[in-house]
């Protein structure tokens, strides 16, 4: 047996999205009061911010530190790694 997909008119879909991104319910909570997958509703809120160019939330005072001192952290093992790439090549090319 075959299951018909169902079709979701753009005003129940404006709805679902706009209750996700204006409350502060998570996608699984309104997509379970809505009948419908998570994962249908989180790709419909995820298309509608690409379309009208919404990021994330803003990033606040603490998280925007923590995001530059992960980012220093980062840059600093990147550095780390480039280094062992060299020496583990030279020791490679020493031993042939």
């Amino acid at each position: 047996m075959t299951r018909r997909r169902r079709q979701f008119s753009p005003e129940f879909k404006e709805e679902a999205v706009r209750m996700v991104l204006d409350g502060e319910r998570t996608v699984a909570s309104v997509a379970r009061e809505f009948g419908i997958n998570a994962g249908t509703l989180g790709s419909w809120v995820n298309r509608h911010r690409i379309v009208h160019g919404q990021d994330a939330q803003p990033v606040s005072g603490p998280e925007r530190a923590r995001i530059r001192e992960l980012e220093r952290e980062n840059a600093e093992l990147r550095e780390k790694l480039a280094f062992l790439k060299k020496a583990a090549a030279f020791f490679a090319a020493e031993n042939r």
